[in-house]
């Protein structure tokens, strides 16, 4: 009988392990990664979190570690992140021929047809040439549904004995309970902080509970994912590996500032740099919109300043992915909602309506068929040449020159993998 396991890999602190890899004197220190204007934590080495900083702490009440107990902190550099995981992802697909990539560092395989296999020893081999090729350390969870190779991938992390790799499919059925009885509920995939809240007033306090209670009675309270999650933690496999991720129906492009923005030139550069980050994703899965959002906000968390936001929606004549067309609307939405004698924090675009882009039915009066061509050819070379020089190396005139808004990053690494000023020289 063919059997079927799931394996979830995951890269440990990812952001802060692309970084030691590049500068491994940050090894055995303590390390964050800063968000967007380097304002929170939002991953931090092991070391740090001995020190008792909590994920999303506030830069501002954490640096003091850094003259106290050596605390280095680095901005986001999504760019290196971003290749860094292309390259673990397209290795560790090497090792199954199905795999869905979850996140930015963490990616599912199945196995089906591998009952010959000594799985934990394949799991092994895959951790280690990871390490040795991508310079990332990553721990395998492996069990006979996604919601316990999730599990399992938690104690490979946490306990030493599993040595980075936990097969939950070579324990006997007691080995199993005793660790899911030894596992506070919330650390099941899907069930977050309020929802461990209401399980606990049923007596569900450990992930054993959950396992041993009735799935329909709880799909009744909770619904039917609920159901799933339950039969999912007894071997029964209910959600299946998306290989392909589905199509997004909305696209979100927002930042904060990097200092309060009050011009409406400075908006109008924001809001055009934003539609085009967000009209490469929709050309990336093959989409088109029909509607567009644009908002503006100041910053509510400095008293006594007025406060304003707003948003505006505007549609389109037909179904786009142009840039120029996408930056059109967003700037007429913006001119209708900027008001002056503000200091804005924020601005970000959604586009909305999405479809694929084969179903547009064509405008008998609107633009011809070689309009539409040379507008496509036009969007794929700038989309090629970003991808291929960086993230704004060509871009729409509208969206600045000099972007004084952009974030701010005041401890940025280079994107060694990326450009070529960035390489790191080994010297004699």
């Amino acid at each position: 009988m063919m059997t079927t396991q799931y394996a979830l890999i995951d890269g440990n602190n990812f952001y802060v392990s692309c970084e030691r890899v590049f500068n491994p004197a940050l090894e055995g220190k303590p390390v964050v990664v800063l968000s967007n204007n380097d304002g929170c934590a939002v991953a931090r080495s092991n070391e740090a979190k001995a020190l008792g900083i909590a994920m999303g702490a506030p830069w501002f009440k954490i640096r003091h570690l850094a003259q106290s107990h050596g605390l280095v902190a680095l901005s986001s550099n999504y760019t290196l992140y971003g290749d860094m995981s292309r390259r673990m992802m397209t290795l560790i697909g090497q090792y199954s021929p199905d795999q869905e990539i979850y996140s930015i560092d963490e990616s599912f395989l199945r196995f089906s047809g591998f009952e010959h296999w000594d799985l934990t020893a394949h799991g092994q081999q895959l951790r280690e040439q990871v390490k040795q090729w991508i310079g990332i350390p990553v721990c395998v969870g492996l069990g006979p549904s996604k919601t316990l190779a999730k599990l399992a991938n938690h104690y490979a992390k946490k306990r030493p004995a599993f040595n980075g790799v936990c097969n939950l499919s070579v324990l006997n059925a007691r080995q199993v309970d005793a660790l899911l009885a030894d596992t506070p509920v919330g650390e099941v995939w899907g069930v977050g902080r309020r929802l461990t809240e209401h399980l606990a007033g049923y007596n569900i306090q450990t992930v054993l509970d959950l396992k041993q209670e009735p799935a329909a009675t709880l799909r009744a309270r909770f619904g039917v994912v609920m159901e799933r999650t339950i039969r999912e933690l007894n071997g029964i496999a209910c959600y299946p590996l998306e290989s392909e991720p589905a199509p997004k129906q909305q696209i979100v492009s927002s930042k904060s500032f990097g200092r309060p923005v009050t011009e409406q030139r400075e908006l109008e550069e924001a809001v055009s740099d934003y539609v085009a980050r967000a009209a490469e994703k929709l050309r990336g899965q093959g989409s088109v919109c029909g509607a567009l959002q644009v908002f503006i906000e100041t910053n509510p968390f400095i008293p006594g300043e007025p406060q304003y936001h707003n948003g505006a929606v505007t549609r389109l004549a037909q179904p786009a992915s142009d840039t120029g067309a996408l930056t059109r609307q967003a700037l007429v939405g913006l001119r209708k909602i900027y008001r002056p004698g503000y200091r804005y924090k924020k601005a970000g675009v959604m586009l909305m309506d999405l479809i694929d882009g084969d179903q547009i039915q064509a405008d008998l009066y609107g633009d011809t068929y070689n309009d539409h061509y040379a507008t496509d050819r036009l969007n794929d070379l700038v989309d090629q040449l970003n991808r291929r020089y960086g993230q704004g190396c060509l871009r729409r005139a509208s969206a600045g020159f000099t972007q004084g808004w952009r974030m701010r990053r005041e401890n940025l690494t280079a994107t060694f993998t990326t450009d070529w000023n960035g390489l790191v020289c080994a010297h004699a």
